[in-house]
């Protein structure tokens, strides 16, 4: 499970840093305090799916596209 948590963190690290945008104004644009947007990008902690619809969406992707090809 760590593994795709941390993989899925990279890859929201990854959509964010494409976009120019700082993980603190990333966590604002969320509405994520910034510690809790670096543990999920870090793969520190479980994503709600709540969590996860959000950061989809402010990333224009869908969860679907987060997790395809983590196994």
């Amino acid at each position: 499970m760590q593994v795709i948590q941390k993989t899925l963190g990279t890859r929201i690290r990854e959509l964010r840093l494409k976009r120019g945008w700082s993980q603190e104004q990333f966590a604002d644009i969320c509405d994520i305090h910034r510690s809790h947007m670096g543990e999920i990008e870090r793969g520190e902690t479980n994503l709600t799916l709540s969590t996860m619809l959000v950061i989809a969406q402010k990333l224009e992707t869908t969860i679907a596209a987060l997790f395809r090809g983590i196994a």
